[in-house]
């Protein structure tokens, strides 16, 4: 990955495509034809339910699929180079370094059994075997003041239980950014957290976007209207609608982004029940051969269950993959 290109698009996946393989050799698609970016200094949101694929197109970026999974197709492209073909040592040199990832459960993402000191130390050490213990120390008390973790130095020598779920999560942002990356991930940051601690945690994430690039995946819509540039909506492992944050949020064309956009809940609704989608999102062997959400859309058309839609633009930076 040597001689990367200063390009405007930091990260592109170009029709990338990949399943799981069960244990009779299977291989069931997931991730099907995936084609987004992002660019240099922006944030882009990746949204949809739970099942969606979000987290594994996160995992794809930074090389840690399980072994079940098959890439099917296609590319992902950083800075010019092609993620999926280098050497395992070449991405860990990427990893944190260059892109550095926030996984959702904090409490499980951290050693219980070692102190949070040296947990954010050994990051350092890694990609820096130059660096004094003392200039590590310094660097790592450093990084946990500016995300708001008080008295850092007495903190350093606990353990990941003494520390509540809101300041975990605060550990996790430290490490991950301590070695500056150019790209970060953060995977539902602020899951389980209450309402002021995830507050302060999104922040946190505003003032690390104004450095970097952020790819945030979530649910919630509320977040990415209030952090992201541009939105990617993802169903069933398809992008069926992607521009940017202002555009989906005013006209959102696929039937999938208008559902989730009447579920959100408003202080000004007089509706005693909120509003949900019908049905839940399919497995990938149940997936359809045509639009994978038909089965749930209110203008399901007869084509829409066996053929694939084609991804259309409707005006500049916004494209949907819908037959209406």
């Amino acid at each position: 990955m040597e001689g990367y290109l200063k390009v405007a698009k930091l990260l592109e996946f170009k029709n990338y495509s990949m399943g799981f393989k069960d244990d009779n050799g299977t291989v069931y698609n997931l991730l099907d034809n995936i084609n987004f970016d992002i660019e240099e200094g922006k944030a882009v949101g990746i949204v949809g339910e739970s099942g969606c694929g979000k987290s594994m197109t996160s995992l794809s970026i930074m090389g840690l699929l399980p072994k079940s999974a098959v890439v099917q197709g296609g590319e992902i492209i950083y800075k010019g180079g092609k993620l999926l073909q280098i050497s395992e040592k070449e991405m860990q040199e990427i990893r944190g370094r260059e892109i550095a990832m926030i996984f959702q459960e904090p409490m499980t993402s951290l050693n219980p059994v070692l102190t949070i000191g040296f947990q954010i130390s050994e990051v350092l050490k890694k990609h820096n075997p130059e660096m004094s213990d003392g200039e590590i120390k310094e660097r790592v008390i450093k990084q946990l003041e500016q995300v708001g973790i008080p008295g850092p130095e007495k903190r350093l020598n606990q353990y990941p239980h003494q520390f509540s779920g809101g300041m975990r999560q605060r550990v996790m942002i430290a490490m991950s950014v301590i070695l500056k990356p150019n790209l970060l991930i953060a995977d539902e940051p602020t899951t389980a957290l209450d309402v002021t601690i995830q507050a302060q945690v999104l922040d946190i994430m505003r003032k690390l976007k104004e450095k970097d690039s952020l790819m945030l995946i979530t649910h919630n819509l509320g977040i990415v209207a209030d952090i992201c540039d541009e939105v990617v909506v993802m169903y069933a492992g398809r992008v069926v609608e992607k521009g940017d944050m202002e555009k989906i949020f005013d006209n959102p064309l696929h039937p999938y982004t208008k559902g989730l956009m009447a579920a959100i809940p408003t202080l000004s609704s007089d509706k005693e029940e909120l509003y949900s989608i019908p049905g839940s999102v399919p497995v990938s062997r149940n997936f359809n051969k045509g639009c994978r959400f038909a089965d749930r859309c209110g203008f399901c058309l007869e084509k829409c269950m066996d053929n694939v839609p084609p991804v259309k633009e409707s005006g500049k930076n916004h494209y949907v993959q819908c037959w209406l």
